[in-house]
């Protein structure tokens, strides 16, 4: 019932009289009163007004099951919330989640994550207060080949819904490495990680994690050049509940254009929008040879379209490109 009285608060225009939530939620005045005790307990500056009734004037950076199910506006994605005070990782529980039935679109978040992995096995420590760690589990009927594809959905997503929250960097332009790192000044600002549970040729579920650097201030020392945060690039403490809730409605949306074609045409256009690598020279660390080329865009399987200095056209499927001028090339 919290989450729905908070929700109704925020969506008033002015002030929701207690018998208004009497008989909404069909419980007693005291009720009622309880729980907005609870709401300004933890922080909520929640008025009460005598023949009035209730108005939320501020809401604070809590990361609570409540808050965010307050603040979710969705049909699916993020509509069943799993929350952690701390966890190892919340990809490994979404991962557990969807082995034990869990429906698609449960969300993972945990105010702290331990045991956090990034690309190549790296490890990553949320503290806590600071980050968003979030997982959330997908079923797609596709083919494994096409669940990579599923990361840039994600990586648009997340771009996007960090824009729409005007409150955050205002008309500061937020922008995609490829294939997926979201980047801000030039500076890592966000890393995704995507695992799929698969059979020969079937998907059972599909693990999207995201690590956001919210309210950090300081990094490790092998990391602050190339990484920063939403604060430290923006100048304020942003909360964290608002942007997830922005990010899964924007995920939503474009998920849904991913699966009605299996690909990314219908994305690649905002998706290029949005990447720094476009139309500009890029250093592509393949397996095999290194070397330079300009890159165009992305086709819609999501490998980035680059063309080599003796004018070919090449389409890199995977290894790392490094961007002149991000993360130091130069």
């Amino acid at each position: 019932m919290k989450a729905q009285i908070l929700k109704m608060l925020r969506e008033a225009d002015g002030y929701i009289s207690g018998q208004q939530l009497c008989e909404k939620f069909g419980v007693s005045r005291t009720a009622v009163w309880k729980v907005i005790r609870q709401l300004q307990e933890e922080g909520y500056e929640v008025e009460a007004v005598r023949n009035k009734g209730y108005r939320i004037i501020d809401s604070p950076d809590v990361m609570t099951k409540e808050e965010l199910e307050s603040l979710m506006d969705t049909k699916w994605a993020g509509k069943n919330i799993v929350y952690y005070d701390e966890v190892d990782s919340t990809n490994l529980r979404i991962k557990q989640l969807g082995d034990e039935g869990a429906v698609e679109g449960t969300l993972a978040v945990a105010d702290r994550q331990t045991a956090g992995r990034g690309r190549r096995g790296r490890s990553w420590d949320s503290p806590a207060g600071e980050s968003i760690s979030m997982s959330i589990l997908l079923r797609p009927q596709i083919t494994p080949n096409q669940a990579p594809m599923l990361t840039l959905v994600m990586a648009c997503s997340v771009a996007e819904g960090i824009m729409d929250c005007k409150d955050v960097c205002g008309e500061q332009q937020i922008q995609i490495k490829w294939p997926n790192d979201i980047i801000i000044h030039g500076k890592k600002l966000v890393g995704i990680l995507t695992e799929m549970s698969t059979q020969i040729d079937y998907i059972n579920h599909v693990t999207v994690g995201v690590g956001i650097n919210v309210n950090l201030t300081d990094f490790p020392e092998e990391i602050r050049e190339h990484a920063t945060s939403l604060r430290l690039e923006c100048g304020h403490k942003v909360k964290r509940a608002p942007l997830i809730a922005a990010i899964m409605k924007r995920l939503e949306e474009n998920y849904a254009l991913f699966m009605e074609t299996g690909d990314l045409s219908q994305l690649m256009e905002k998706y290029s929008e949005l990447l720094v690598n476009k139309d500009r020279d890029v250093m592509i660390l393949g397996a095999k040879e290194q070397y330079v080329a300009h890159a165009l865009g992305i086709n819609k399987t999501g490998e980035l379209i680059v063309r080599k200095e003796d004018g070919t056209i090449e389409e890199v499927y995977a290894g790392e490109v490094s961007v002149r001028g991000v993360y130091g090339y130069v």
